[in-house]
């Protein structure tokens, strides 16, 4: 099960009613965060997610509206009695830009380890979580994030009685963990059938389109996407600032084949984005413009 909220749909500033965007999702008590802009400290307690159990920060760029708000975000989780290292994940140069802001935030309860992601497209680990980023397509450079909780194929006792595990040992198998026994090793794969479906969260901001951004999306359960601008004479804006249309952000999503869209990060200038949905819904039915603090939990 995962458990989602997206703390904000804003973009470049925040506004009185609306947040910066960023997304956060808890698995098994820690969370991870997504961007931290200015006052996500603030949007986090008010989701009722906690501050103290936030593992992993994943920064999309170095635009101020997605990571100004890290230092006053690092010195609430102190606030919170966290001990354990918080690990930064982010592009190339994330290392000094954490050092620099973290001036105004010294003594930190815990270590922050800063890894910098070298290529177009890497895969992380956190415990069972796997996290893939994927470089974009914005004025500097900017990564995506897929967040995928993977599914073993079902235990398959015939295959384990024909082997002659016992039975004492078929537990460890579904848990992913080899048994050896009788100078033989078993290991999963043994007696697991196929890989099922897992489940798995897409968030993309900011960018423009890109040929490899449906692929990267594809099959996932919650697609969070930008949708800066909605009305069509916004279009060349989108270009020259390199951000998204709620239109391309609904051809991607049937592309991709997600189960739903969300879109995020609107302009200061979009006063109602609510009132555009149907430039998103004509071309991908389940799109939601969706308010600040929005939750949802997966399931298998």
């Amino acid at each position: 099960m995962l458990d989602i909220c997206l703390l904000g749909t804003g973009g470049t500033m925040p506004m009185p009613d609306r947040a910066l965007t960023s997304l956060i999702v808890r698995y098994k008590g820690k969370n991870i965060l997504i961007d931290c802009g200015e006052g996500t400290q603030i949007m986090v307690r008010k989701s009722g997610f906690s501050l103290k159990k936030i593992d992993t920060i994943l920064i999309t760029h170095f635009h101020a509206d997605h990571i100004a708000g890290l230092p006053g975000l690092l010195l609430s989780i102190g606030k919170s009695e966290r001990t354990e290292p918080v690990k930064i994940i982010g592009g190339k140069g994330i290392k000094e830009v954490v050092k620099s802001l973290c001036i105004i935030a010294p003594e930190l309860p815990f270590e922050t380890k800063c890894v910098e992601i070298e290529n177009k497209h890497e895969v992380f680990h956190m415990g069972e979580l796997r996290i893939e980023s994927l470089l974009l397509k914005h004025s500097m450079t900017c990564y995506g994030y897929s967040i995928n909780l993977d599914r073993q194929g079902k235990f398959q006792p015939q295959k384990a009685l024909s082997l002659g595990i016992p039975q004492r040992y078929w537990g460890t198998l579904q848990k992913g963990e080899n048994v050896e026994l009788n100078n033989n090793t078993y290991t999963p794969d043994m007696v697991l059938g196929e890989p099922r479906k897992g489940l798995k969260v897409t968030y993309c901001t900011d960018t423009r389109p890109c040929e490899c951004l449906a692929e990267f999306a594809k099959n996932s359960d919650l697609f969070v996407c930008e949708g800066m601008y909605a009305e069509e004479d916004k279009f060349e804006k989108a270009l020259a600032n390199k951000h998204m249309m709620f239109r391309e952000a609904a051809e991607i999503a049937n592309a991709a084949d997600v189960k739903e869209l969300w879109l995020t990060h609107f302009s200061p200038s979009l006063n109602n984005p609510e009132d555009y949905a149907d430039f998103a819904c004509e071309l991908f039915e389940h799109t939601l413009i969706p308010s600040d603090l929005q939750k949802t939990e997966l399931n298998f």
